[in-house]
């Protein structure tokens, strides 16, 4: 397989992975929708730092040891878990009211936002254990493996920037819906679910 073939044979595939909706989608959605345009900005970033370097650890050989160790797969996996509750329970406790009405401040802002951005994905195992089961079979024979890797996650976070581009235009279109405080309760308590349920499953998945 050339290495033009395996670009765009690995693009389709993370391409169909990208679009479906998950936890990055609700959290781009949610702080996009709630006028946190830098923040909303700092968690695409995040989630794609975290695809960067979970390609890139693959790429070395570093990621094969979440297939090889259980103890490691668990601690991350626990870890990804308690962290996504916690998230989840503080979207869930928040408040509206009228000062909910106006613009909510960047809340941390682009750091903020990339903070969470990358850890949410880093501290997903499923994600490394994606990309040491998909991407060394994407990786031309004779080709340069810690090179061929990192240009095909390459690939996927140009992909995950395209879209989540989309995500963000999208949101913006709700904002005047959400500048009331019961949309913004209904924002938080749905994207709150959605992560909890995210944190609860990845608890509970052997």
């Amino acid at each position: 397989m050339e290495m033009t073939t395996a670009l765009w044979s690995f693009a389709l595939v993370v391409g169909l992975l990208t679009l479906t909706p998950g936890l990055d989608t609700a959290l781009i959605l949610r702080t996009s929708a709630l006028g946190r345009r830098r923040q909303a900005w700092g968690v695409v970033l995040g989630i794609q730092t975290g695809t960067l370097l979970w390609g890139t650890l693959t790429s070395a050989g570093v990621t094969a040891l979440l297939t090889a160790s259980q103890v490691a797969y668990e601690i991350l996996r626990w870890a990804g878990a308690a962290y996504l509750v916690w998230m989840g329970i503080g979207m869930l406790r928040k408040r509206g009211g009228e000062a909910a009405a106006e613009e909510e401040p960047e809340d941390g802002g682009f750091a903020h936002g990339w903070r969470r951005g990358t850890l949410t994905n880093l501290l997903n195992p499923k994600v490394g254990v994606f990309y040491v089961a998909v991407l060394p079979q994407f990786v031309p024979a004779g080709a340069p493996h810690f090179a061929a890797g990192v240009a095909l996650t390459c690939v996927h976070v140009v992909e995950g920037l395209l879209w989540s581009t989309v995500l963000v235009g999208f949101a913006q279109v709700l904002r005047g819906w959400l500048r009331r405080p019961a949309a913004r309760r209904l924002m938080d308590r749905v994207t709150g679910a959605v992560v909890v349920g995210f944190g609860v499953k990845l608890a509970l998945t052997d």
